[in-house]
């Protein structure tokens, strides 16, 4: 085993966990899910089946990941935040064949106690503040918060506000990098 786990957390039969993974105290890996290189996965999690998580994704404590979510790489799930899988549930009706997808996508940022209607795909490295709860689609770049969330700004891939001039440039106070706002759309400038 190239990876950790802890001696309370419960792995089940084919799983695929990737090497320097880290599993801690009473987390829940069930079958059929697969977890990258590196990541790190907090105590109490549950991560369903077919659940996809990318390399260096980072679970924080007591969050649950249900069927139909994809993690890209370099995701980042903030403590108690969830997922939904199921747009109108209900205990009595077995809607396990309605599940929705929701992709989440690289360097993306999930704050604490956040929640993610299903079907709702969160963009590059878009940032998603403690307690929001995403009813639409998230776009690259995007800072999103609120209940339900709303775009209040942009940020780089450090996760630093950006502002844009007149002619629609900003540089990360924190890297340098630049970026450039066109139609609505956040592009790092190479």
């Amino acid at each position: 085993m190239d990876y950790f786990v802890h001696e309370t957390a419960v792995i089940d039969a084919n799983c695929s966990i990737g090497k320097n993974t880290k599993i801690w105290h009473f987390s829940h890996i069930m079958s059929h899910s697969i977890i990258g290189e590196n990541c790190n996965i907090g105590q109490n999690v549950v991560i369903s089946p077919e659940v996809i998580l990318g390399n260096n994704v980072k679970v924080q404590n007591n969050v649950s990941i249900y069927t139909g979510v994809v993690c890209e790489d370099d995701v980042f799930l903030g403590p108690s935040m969830v997922f939904t899988n199921v747009i109108n549930p209900r205990s009595a009706i077995n809607r396990k064949n309605e599940y929705q997808k929701t992709l989440v996508k690289k360097g993306a940022t999930i704050g604490a106690n956040a929640t993610i209607v299903c079907g709702n795909n969160i963009g590059e490295f878009a940032f998603i503040g403690a307690g929001a709860v995403v009813t639409k689609e998230v776009l690259p770049y995007a800072l999103v918060v609120g209940n339900p969330s709303k775009q209040i700004g942009w940020v780089s891939e450090f996760g630093q506000t950006l502002t844009f001039n007149d002619e629609g440039f900003a540089t990360c106070k924190e890297s340098g990098e630049k970026y450039q706002l066109l139609k609505n759309t956040v592009t790092k400038v190479l």
